[in-house]
């Protein structure tokens, strides 16, 4: 019978990739929670609008960040493809926002 278990150094060096995965979900999962309470915090004891607003979407587009790289797994190898379409996606949606904005002001 042949041996298809993994050589032992392959073996401890998948185990350090996942545990350091891991660790890097955990953090971003903890600095989401906390951008999150800040973001409460700003809304609930009513800060200026002209510091709240601009805040609030870099907190949210911070958090995409971390959904995207951290529990999307868009950081590793072999999703270029689902990366293209999703960015993709996002730049058609700005684009839209801005037509229609630009539309309604002027």
């Amino acid at each position: 019978m042949a041996n298809h278990s993994k050589p032992a150094h392959q073996a401890e060096y998948e185990r350090k990739q996942h545990k350091e995965e891991m660790k890097q979900q955990v953090i971003s999962f903890v600095l989401m929670i906390l951008f999150t309470l800040i973001a409460f915090a700003l809304v609930m004891f009513e800060v200026n609008s002209y510091f709240i607003i601009p805040t609030l979407i870099i907190l949210a587009v911070v958090q995409v960040a971390f959904q995207l790289y951290y529990f999307m797994h868009m950081k590793n190898k072999g999703h270029d493809m689902p990366a293209l379409m999703i960015y993709g996606g996002a730049a058609v949606a700005f684009l839209t926002i801005v037509t229609f904005t630009s539309i309604i002001w002027w």
